[in-house]
């Protein structure tokens, strides 16, 4: 079986956030909402070891490809690159099939966020979302506040922005950018 990246504090930022809230107000968390919060984490273990999932899914190649792990663990600005890149943002698997049916991946800043944190094995979304909200003279993360650029000269960008060494990696995995079309 294929060893796929996760993070052990995936799915953890909104449930601590609850039950700190009611803390706050004395209150008892509603058992209700505390096996939602869990339920997320039982979903993705599931889906983990779901053939069908794994199935032309780009979540599952990136979590689940030595290299690009590689690249993710060793540079946040690479990580950061690589959420900003799948959000609102949609791929295609190069592959006959799924290019002939129109078939394409895709998923919302939150979620892409909780993948690289899978894919770093540390965190949950919150760590990613919203990082590349900024401008360029201002810099680009939450608060405004961009790391220096990485060894390799990388830099936080904006959400929606697929680098060109993003997009070269994704199509070494298979994948390619395809932009949402206009309504």
């Amino acid at each position: 079986m294929t060893k796929v990246s996760s993070s052990p504090e995936r799915n953890t930022f909104q449930k601590e956030g609850y039950i700190e809230r009611c803390r706050e107000k004395g209150e008892i968390p509603n058992p209700n909402y505390l096996e939602m919060y869990e339920s997320w984490r039982k979903q993705d273990e599931n889906n983990l070891v779901d053939p069908n999932w794994q199935k032309d899914n780009m979540e599952f190649d990136l979590r689940s490809t030595d290299w690009i792990l590689a690249k993710v663990r060793n540079s946040d600005t690479y990580a950061q690159n690589l959420y900003a890149a799948m959000c609102n943002m949609q791929f295609q698997k190069i592959d006959v099939w799924p290019i002939l049916k129109n078939e394409r991946w895709s998923c919302s800043w939150r979620h892409a966020g909780g993948i690289i944190a899978d894919m770093q094995e540390k965190g949950d979304y919150i760590d990613w979302y919203c990082s590349g909200i900024g401008t360029q003279d201002q810099g680009y993360g939450l608060g405004s506040v961009t790391p220096e650029p990485d060894p390799n000269g990388r830099t936080y960008v904006p959400e929606s922005t697929v680098t060109e060494e993003i997009e070269q990696d994704l199509r070494k995995l298979g994948w390619m950018p395809v932009e949402w079309e206009d309504l």
